[in-house]
């Protein structure tokens, strides 16, 4: 099924610097002040290519800036196909964790062909920004992040036989995560292997869509069947992986006229048990021992107060939500959507899309902060199993935008993509 190729990957120089200096988080997740330090520390950073903000034309100017790096040797293709094993360690809640993948070149399958499997909705002034600045560099600087089965571990074996070696990056990024990188030679079998396999997108969406885009308009150019554009960069990570980790995404809701939280929980109590809880430490610690005994529950701050609402037993998801596919009314962000913000708060499907009345944040603090300085509510929900999302996408079926945050992030910059 999964067309997967070695690729000569563009990088970094060792004149451009220390690559702990070149390299930073996904865009989607850094500040202005971020990306300003990240540039004093080394203005050869690849955030002026996947962040541009010079100039007039900020995507004409990041691929001028690409073309100047590779005429100044501060970038350069590899000479020969590689196969790029990397891996990320960390610490979450004390225990150190780790996984390893491979990036690798993949082609480009809608997704009504089942290889490439999405499941989650995107927005849609993401992908134009990423189209932009794919079309004015022909490159791409981070890779869609995608979740494999691997339950005979042939490839998880190829990864740990690569990662004997000694790497040609080993280091620890700002956030404190460690990385590293490996080759593997164009033979080593990886290919064959992926055959069979399905993709299922963790992280990237919107790239992955801007990427099908992208191979559209260069097919009405001219671009040749095998030209490059024809794939894009991914991390290939397997499903398998103890080192997986993901964060839920907690959701603020503001600017409603005439909310009145007291009749908010007065109606949820249709559907859902509710209690309140005195700090937000027991909150947490509710949340965890719920999702542990495989309950569906999420918390709300509402008039400065802190609740547990555990879905009742009747009635059933299924006579709640009869329009819902099953492995949809299963997931805890699902039901807090359907049954709380639409049908309870009035918000729609595209206000959610269009983040009229709806934030989001993965840190708990903040969304409480928000509504004290002036936001509705606020609510929060458990981690989305990987199990689950499989299912889901495996079912054809998406879930709402920004239901998993897989952690950490990939570091972009290591290996980059040059399709044109």
């Amino acid at each position: 099924m999964a067309v997967v190729k070695p690729f000569k990957g563009l990088r970094f120089k060792e004149s451009a610097g220390p690559i702990n200096e070149l390299v930073c988080p996904p865009y989607d997740i850094i500040s202005e002040d971020e990306r300003k330090e990240f540039l004093k520390t080394n203005p050869h950073n690849v955030i002026r290519l996947e962040l541009p903000k010079e100039g007039k034309d900020i995507y004409k100017k990041a691929g001028e800036v690409l073309n100047t790096w590779l005429e100044k040797g501060i970038v350069a293709t590899e000479d020969e196909n590689k196969f790029y094993i990397y891996e990320e360690e960390f610490e979450v809640e004390g225990v150190r964790r780790s996984f390893k993948g491979v990036i690798a070149r993949v082609k480009l399958t809608e997704f009504s062909e089942g290889v490439v499997i999405p499941h989650e909705n995107t927005l849609s002034a993401a992908k134009e920004d990423r189209f932009n600045l794919m079309c004015a560099t022909g490159c791409n600087f981070s890779q869609v992040y995608c979740l494999f089965e691997d339950k005979d571990k042939k490839i998880s074996d190829i990864f740990e036989d690569t990662a004997k070696g000694k790497p040609i990056h080993d280091f620890v990024a700002s956030d404190g995560v460690t990385q590293r990188l490996w080759t593997a030679d164009e033979d080593c079998g990886l290919t064959e292997l992926f055959k069979d396999k399905c993709l299922y997108i963790a992280d990237g969406h919107h790239r992955y869509e801007t990427a099908l885009r992208y191979r559209t308009f260069e097919r009405a150019n001219g671009a040749a069947p095998d030209a490059a554009s024809e794939y894009v960069m991914m991390m290939l990570v397997p499903m398998e992986s103890d080192g997986l980790v993901v964060f839920p995404t907690h959701r603020v809701i503001h600017s409603l006229k005439n909310f009145d939280g007291k009749q908010l929980l007065l109606s949820a109590r249709e559907f859902f048990d509710i209690g309140e809880i005195t700090t937000p430490e027991k909150l947490e610690n509710h949340l965890k021992s719920e999702y542990e005994a495989g309950k569906m529950s999420f918390g709300a701050y509402i008039d400065g107060r802190y609740y547990i609402l555990s879905l009742k037993s009747t009635p059933t998801l299924e006579e709640l939500l009869p329009n819902l596919h099953e492995t949809l009314r299963e997931l805890d962000v699902t039901v807090l959507h359907s049954l709380i913000l639409e049908r309870l708060m009035g918000i729609d499907k595209d206000n959610m899309a269009k983040q009229i009345n709806l934030r989001y944040t993965r840190d708990m603090d903040d969304a409480v902060n928000q509504v004290k300085k002036g936001a509705n509510c606020a609510f929060f929900l458990n981690p989305t199993r990987v199990k689950q999302i499989a299912a889901v996408g495996g079912a054809g079926q998406k879930m709402p935008q920004k239901s998993t945050y897989f952690y950490p992030k990939l570091i972009t910059g290591l290996v980059m993509n040059k399709i044109k």
